[in-house]
């Protein structure tokens, strides 16, 4: 657009300054204003391709497009300063052959053109290096903007390895003491009691105790090792876990699931972590329920119903944040999904996850 705006222009200055019966100088001039459209790639072609315009006639705004082009995007004082003495010796000769007239500089009336066409070479060169100073600021402004910002990065990644360390030595230090204590009263419970109930809940305790430890383990070396390398907690679940985490959790759960195990690993994951939140909190808030377990893929969506019956027993006082859930809606979120849970007519409770397998592709 631009480009256009300045050949219309040129073409405009032709037109006032020069007759229609002079064809050499209109030639001239109009291969000036056809070389603006190399200003931005050739700027020296384009110069020396409208100079002889300035020669000639009377049209030059081509040659000075060209040569503010040309301070703009070249770095060389000297040949910006011989382009501009080109451009003032051009401008006061008067070019006629076989006898051009050259500028008295003896007379004043002369000596004035002169300097008026040195001050006319000088604006474009001044306002072109003008533009190009801007533009390195620019570009150097937006480099220390974009260093800082990285500092802050870094800085904040410091913050935050710094207090992923200090959750890691509190993790093991005091939780996993504590689970250890668990595990080891449990064998202790297992060895020591006759009845074969009691015997066969230490050995889930102590079971669940020692799959926690070393989940737990996991989960340190991941916090310690934030900030240098991505590491992963090992080993990730999936869909053929499922069977294994509903047989451990000491619910009578039916589970009915027809879903490939082609599926990608994100969306196995994601259903694995639903259906143990699930049975968590069945466990933690409806004691002696029985759950049922529902997953299907319809129309290209995971669809997974985790549905339990009224508790028989008064539910046990467990801590808890309430982060369970949201975590859960964040997680479908991230790949496109939903998770709707709510309270069944029953007196149960239900809950719903619908993941999208286009999103996860």
């Amino acid at each position: 657009m631009m480009d256009a705006l300045l050949i219309g222009i040129a073409l405009l200055d032709i037109w006032v300054h020069i007759e229609d019966d002079e064809p050499q100088r209109r030639a001239a001039a109009l291969l000036a204003a056809a070389a603006l459209s190399l200003r931005r790639h050739l700027p020296l072609a384009a110069f020396l391709c409208a100079l002889p315009a300035t020669l000639v006639s009377d049209a030059v705004f081509a040659t000075l497009a060209a040569l503010y082009a040309l301070a703009s995007l070249s770095r060389s004082r000297v040949l910006l300063v011989v382009c501009a003495l080109l451009f003032a010796a051009c401008d006061i000769t008067w070019w006629m052959w076989p006898s051009p007239t050259f500028a008295d500089f003896s007379d004043p009336s002369d000596l004035i053109n002169v300097t008026y066409s040195l001050a006319t070479a000088a604006a474009p060169v001044f306002l072109g290096q003008l533009v190009q100073a801007r533009r390195e600021l620019s570009l150097r402004l937006a480099e220390i903007s974009q260093a800082r910002e990285h500092g802050r990065e870094l800085l904040a990644q410091s913050v935050l390895a710094k207090e992923r360390a200090q959750l890691a030595r509190e993790m093991h230090d005091v939780v996993s003491h504590q689970v250890s204590l668990i595990a080891v009263r449990a064998g202790a419970l297992q060895v020591g009691s006759q009845e074969p109930m009691a015997q066969e809940a230490a050995a889930t305790i102590r079971r669940l105790s020692v799959q926690t430890l070393d989940e737990l383990r996991h989960m340190v070396s991941v916090l310690r090792a934030a900030g240098s390398r991505p590491t992963e907690l090992t080993p990730q679940p999936s869909l053929a876990d499922l069977r294994r985490l509903v047989d451990t959790s000491g619910i009578e759960t039916e589970l009915h699931t027809d879903l490939p195990d082609a599926l990608p690993a994100t969306i196995q994951r994601a259903v694995y972590r639903t259906v143990q939140e699930a049975l968590t909190n069945v466990r933690k808030h409806a004691p002696g329920a029985r759950a049922a377990i529902r997953i299907r893929l319809t129309e290209g969506t995971v669809r997974a119903a985790v549905t339990n019956t009224a508790p028989t027993r008064p539910a046990l006082l467990l801590p808890g944040a309430h982060h369970g859930l949201a975590g859960l809606r964040q997680r479908a979120e991230l790949l496109g999904g939903t998770v709707i849970a709510g309270p069944a007519a029953d007196g149960g409770y239900e809950l719903h996850l619908c993941l999208p397998l286009r999103q996860t592709r």
